[in-house]
């Protein structure tokens, strides 16, 4: 955990079409009202820097090797990392990232069959300190949705990105790796019940606003 920074560090996690991207604008929002003294900075994964944006459109777009779509994940997150999540923490802001590396072993690893053993040596290089620590957010919200529903929600959207396109097996599987993770470290997860109506949601994450 980075219990040795003086700021906080928030992920929105859950499969597409779960509805994060709903509440994470709005949510970030409400902390700069209710932590006027502390900056909010709002990133995402993959992105986040300038490599990191056109490292995203390669991942969401070009057929690749599985395990080089694992690498330039963390690669980009790397560098995410180094230029705006670990010097935002250490100045005491808070950080609210759509998606880190629970999202990582949800889809390479879940969803496409990925070893977890290689992404966990992966997660140690990139996210490992001197220390021993390992960087990871002090709250993960995860969306938990049916992939099911889901699918229906993600037809009502733009153009599909490559993930997004895949079938219904795929992120049920996704969906189980996420909810693999939660159970392993209860006390960084929330889960969020998806099915809710969008109210109700926001009545959860404003409760969750209260704890940073």
């Amino acid at each position: 955990m980075n219990l040795q920074y003086p700021g906080y560090f928030l992920s929105f996690e859950g499969i597409d079409g779960a509805g994060k991207s709903t509440h994470i604008e709005s949510f970030g929002q409400a902390l700069k009202q209710r932590y006027p003294e502390r900056e909010v900075i709002m990133t995402r994964e993959p992105g986040g820097t300038l490599l990191g944006e056109h490292l995203r459109n390669l991942l969401l777009d070009a057929p690749m090797n599985l395990e080089t779509e694992a690498l330039l994940m963390f690669a980009a997150r790397r560098e995410h990392i180094a230029q705006i999540i670990e010097p935002a923490l250490q100045a005491g802001k808070i950080v609210i990232s759509d998606r880190f590396t629970d999202a990582s072993f949800a889809y390479q690893g879940g969803g496409r069959g990925l070893s977890l053993e290689k992404l966990h040596a992966l997660e140690q290089w990139v996210q490992g300190r001197a220390d021993g620590a390992l960087l990871q957010p002090n709250l993960t919200i995860l969306f938990d949705l049916p992939g099911s529903i889901a699918q229906g929600r993600r037809s009502q959207v733009r153009a599909p990105d490559k993930f997004e396109q895949m079938d219904l097996d795929f992120f049920e599987r996704v969906r189980q790796e996420y909810l693999r993770r939660a159970k392993i470290d209860p006390k960084r997860f929330h889960i969020v019940d998806a099915t809710q109506t969008r109210e109700a949601i926001w009545e959860v994450l404003k409760l969750l606003s209260l704890d940073i």
